[in-house]
């Protein structure tokens, strides 16, 4: 971030965030209207007013290209709005507005690198250009400067009949947020679309840097009118902005008088562009309302707000990421700490009532800290798949392929860092789905008796502690017999074709240098998606595996752990060694009777359970551990369940329940397989010990 001055980091994160969330808003909107054949009157001013927020915050942080820009697209979206020129196709305006939001997108990630340098957005600008002379020779659209001019005439106007009746709100913001212009000029954008005449002082918030010291050494001043007299509402998005520390309703006669802009800053004014200008856009300061009408309005705002709040004030704040993991990575440590103190040697054989009392307090308090830190960082995965639906519009149009994409249980909540992590995976997943799993040819689906547009669904649910995410489309599905063939040719079989099992030869397609593609095109066909999907789901703990069925379709399965950090697991010991299983996956542990054991025709022993029969595996058997007893009565066993599959586990003993905080394996143990031996992390005990965190659902279906 050379651009920026020391100090000024968390303006910049807080421009960042607000401009990447405004940008993925305007891609909604995009793919919404572009869906439905038609701009509605709500989209083009939804679309006018994120624009304008990005050009005011962007010429405030310096960013003079990126503000030429969106203040480009805002003076296209006017004339579309007021004029309403005719138009034969919108696909050329919508790749216009498409490119300039990568444009934008990319810039915000250039701004972050440690050199940046300013892109030159003028190919794009002559495009825009070119657009709106279309627009103007398509339809009875008014000249450039007519065009300019319009909006500060519409909101004269608006004025001039609304004299009375006007609201005047003083806001103060926090103190030392800085910028206090910005802020000022985000809370006017917040509050615009609900009223009918809007003016402020300073009014030069936009176009003057220095109107921010204004503001804090006197305050923000906000007159409007409400539409359908609404105050309440456009109060309450005062009160609901970001950075406001306080504000009051002013009767008229505490309404100070505009100060008179001085000479430096009246020539700005004049040349600002007029959607730019806070001046031109916004109506002039209307005549100050009659003193019992403005008391009136107190007395009525005053009372609505009670009514709908009992006058509390709701706050947000804005945290950096980098503060949450060092507040989880301390609740671990305290957590560890715990167990240190609670399970310490020295204590065995001592009877210590109030210690045991006190202990189990500390216990509570520590589990409802560990609640809220996680329930702070955790996030739906709706923001995650909403990025996808840009991707599949963009193929759509490039491979003209017909493609839904649909959306299930989307609210499901995840980690904030599991969300970082799985952006790109999801985003190599959908495009595979599109260009290899989406029938090219229409017919083809016709043929088979499928809708002729293709669906590709992303769907997430919770199960026994871990998120799972399917990732399917409805269209060939893969052929078995030639990815081997293909994976032979490339040299890339680990072992003979004949010994791989479906399954396996599923899993080749994220091998590295593997691609089902024979060409290579725009979207895949080199062989390294799927292998970047699988490197960045192990890397936060996870999984992905591969189901498909010959002309039904195919499906990449993730599974991930709801969180990184704590879970509740129950210690077996098998020997020497201690085990830990997370207890969702638990369902009862039982001393064996003899009635119960029995063998299958294969000879394999099974558990019987009130009628039901589940295999029996032996933890010191597949991990190689001379057991304390080989006798399986003497030892214990413990029914786990996950995903709907079932098993009994054999250990040593019961050692207790505890709170563990996971930690993944080095990345150099991933060459080994691991989490396929029924192993997902390791922890920390009290003692200093190391246990093995075991994956169930690996261990039932591997064992």
């Amino acid at each position: 971030m050379g651009k920026f001055e020391e100090g000024m980091e968390s303006m910049v994160d807080m421009y960042i965030y607000e401009t990447t969330t405004l940008l993925e808003q305007l891609d909604q909107i995009l793919i919404k209207t572009e869906g439905a054949g038609t701009f509605d009157k709500e989209s083009i001013d939804e679309i006018f007013r994120i624009m304008h927020t990005i050009k005011g915050s962007s010429a405030m942080m310096g960013l003079e290209n990126m503000s030429s820009l969106a203040h480009a697209i805002e003076d296209m979206f006017y004339i579309i709005r007021e004029e309403k020129p005719a138009m034969d196709s919108t696909k050329d305006l919508y790749e216009l507005v498409f490119n300039a939001s990568d444009l934008l997108k990319a810039e915000i990630e250039n701004l972050q690198e440690e050199e940046y340098t300013a892109t030159d957005f003028a190919p794009c600008h002559d495009k825009i250009k070119a657009y709106v002379e279309v627009l103007k020779n398509g339809g009875s659209v008014a000249a450039s400067g007519d065009a300019e001019a319009a909006p500060a005439q519409a909101e004269s106007t608006a004025a001039s009949n609304a004299q009375a009746g006007m609201v005047n709100v003083k806001v103060i913001f926090d103190d030392d947020c800085k910028m206090e212009n910005l802020r000022a000029l985000l809370l006017v954008n917040k509050i615009r679309e609900d009223c009918e005449v809007l003016t402020y002082e300073p009014a030069d918030i936009e176009s003057n840097t220095d109107s921010a010291k204004v503001i804090v050494e006197n305050g923000f001043f906000v007159h409007f009118k409400a539409i359908d007299g609404n105050d309440a509402v456009v109060i309450s998005g005062i009160e609901e902005a970001l950075n406001v520390k306080s504000y009051e309703i002013l009767e008229s006669e505490e309404v100070p008088a505009p100060a008179p802009a001085s000479a430096e800053e009246a020539p700005k004014a004049e040349t600002e562009d007029a959607p730019a200008s806070a001046a031109a856009e916004e109506a002039p300061k209307a005549a100050a309302p009659k003193a019992e009408d403005s008391k009136k309005s107190v007395e009525q705002i005053n009372n609505m707000l009670q009514s709908k709040s009992g006058g509390g004030k709701q706050s947000l704040i804005s945290v950096n990421l980098n503060k949450l993991d060092q507040l989880l990575d301390m609740v671990g440590e305290i957590v560890i700490t715990e167990a240190m103190v609670t399970g310490n040697p020295d204590l065995k054989g001592l009877q210590l009532d109030n210690f045991q009392k006190s202990a189990r307090q500390l216990r509570k308090l520590n589990s409802e800290l560990q609640d809220i830190v996680m329930s702070i960082r955790m996030v739906p995965l709706s923001g995650a798949f909403n990025k996808m639906t840009r991707i599949v519009r963009d193929m759509k149009v490039k491979l003209n392929r017909d493609v839904n994409l649909v959306f299930e249980g989307e609210n499901t909540e995840v980690d904030k860092s599991v969300i970082d992590n799985l952006n790109d995976p999801l985003m190599h997943m959908v495009r595979n789905a599109v260009d290899h799993g989406i029938e090219e040819n229409v017919q083809d689906r016709i043929d088979a008796g499928k809708d002729p547009v293709g669906t590709v669904k992303l769907s997430a649910y919770n199960s026994s502690g871990e998120v799972i995410i399917v990732v399917s489309d409805d269209g060939t599905g893969m052929n078995a017999e030639k990815l081997l063939n293909k994976a032979e040719r490339n040299g890339i079989l680990t072992k003979p074709k004949e010994e791989y099992t479906e399954r396996e030869a599923f899993q080749l397609v994220m091998a590295p240098g593997f691609s089902t593609n024979e060409v290579v095109t725009e979207f895949s066909g080199r062989g390294v998606g799927m292998d970047v999907v699988k490197k960045n789901i192990e890397k936060i703990g996870g999984t992905v595996s591969v189901e498909s069925k010959l002309g039904e379709g195919t499906q990449f399965i993730i599974k991930i752990p709801l969180s990184l950090a704590i879970v509740d697991g129950m210690e077996l010991g098998v020997g020497q060694s201690i085990f830990t299983v997370p207890i969702n996956s638990i369902k009862e542990s039982f001393k064996l009777k003899e009635s119960q054991l029995i063998h299958d025709t294969d000879g394999n022993e099974m558990i019987m359970i009130r009628g039901e029969c589940y295999p029996l595996i032996r933890l010191y058997s597949i991990y190689d551990l001379k057991p304390t007893y080989e006798n399986i009565y003497d030892g214990i066993i413990i029914l786990v369940e996950s995903e709907g599959k079932s098993a009994c586990i054999y250990a040593d003993e019961l050692i207790g329940e505890q709170q563990v905080v996971v930690k993944p394996f080095p990345s150099m143990f991933n060459d080994f397989n691991i989490k396929q031996n029924g192993m997902s992390g390791c922890t920390i005990l009290g003692d200093g010990n190391i246990t093995i965190i075991l994956d169930v659902n690996n261990i039932i279906t591997n064992f």
